[in-house]
């Protein structure tokens, strides 16, 4: 038991030193996940940090995804761009909820808002060299005023749209509707740009931000 005590403090220690040094300077870590996203049955290993570097909205993310190769940790991907900022939650604050690993696929999971609330889970798959987003499910809205939620699998290009009323008044019926994109090539390096991708659903008229 003492043996098997020191060979896995010798595996953590060799682990720290090796994300010290692949760690962004004067960042703390979030989150820590391990989980097979190759297929090798290897764990890889993802690491959220909180950067010392902010915009107008908060402290920037990075997620590093690192892999095993030849004993020691590398970066397989990386981005800033995956993760919001610490106050792109608004009233809420801090966006970032969980980042899981099922299946090989890696979702991670960010929310806010203030009386209107939001919240979204991305889902990346490694193909085609980068971990591309597959698959986007997303819940908003008020209580007493209305709320959607859309359910988007970029591998098919079918986006599903529900959006339920209770305020009819002011918003007018409820609508479903089911809608085929395909050809968005969207990754962990280019996911959150400046400019967000806009969806018109063409029989509801109604607007989809990604």
């Amino acid at each position: 038991m003492k043996n098997l005590f020191c060979f896995s403090l010798f595996l953590f220690s060799i682990f720290s030193f090796a994300q010290k040094e692949l760690q962004p300077e004067d960042s703390t870590i979030i989150e820590t996940v391990d989980g097979d996203l190759d297929g090798d049955k290897i764990p890889e290993k993802v690491i959220i940090y909180n950067t010392k570097d902010s915009t107008d909205f908060g402290n920037i993310r990075e997620i590093q995804i690192l892999k095993k190769v030849n004993g020691k940790w590398a970066i397989l991907e990386k981005s800033r761009n995956a993760i919001l900022s610490s106050g792109d939650g608004g009233m809420m604050g801090d966006p970032y909820q969980i980042t899981e690993i099922k299946n090989g696929i890696l979702m991670i999971t960010q929310a806010g808002g203030s009386s209107w609330k939001w919240g979204y889970t991305d889902k990346y798959r490694l193909q085609n060299g980068h971990f591309e987003l597959i698959g986007y499910s997303s819940s908003s809205g008020k209580p007493e005023e209305y709320s959607t939620d859309v359910d988007f699998n970029l591998s098919t290009g079918q986006l599903t749209f529900v959006k339920e009323v209770e305020n009819t008044k002011e918003y007018g019926k409820s609508k479903k509707e089911i809608f085929v994109k395909k050809g968005l090539k969207i990754n962990l390096q280019n996911r959150n740009l400046k400019d967000r991708r806009k969806i018109i659903l063409p029989k509801t008229k109604e607007t989809i931000y990604l």
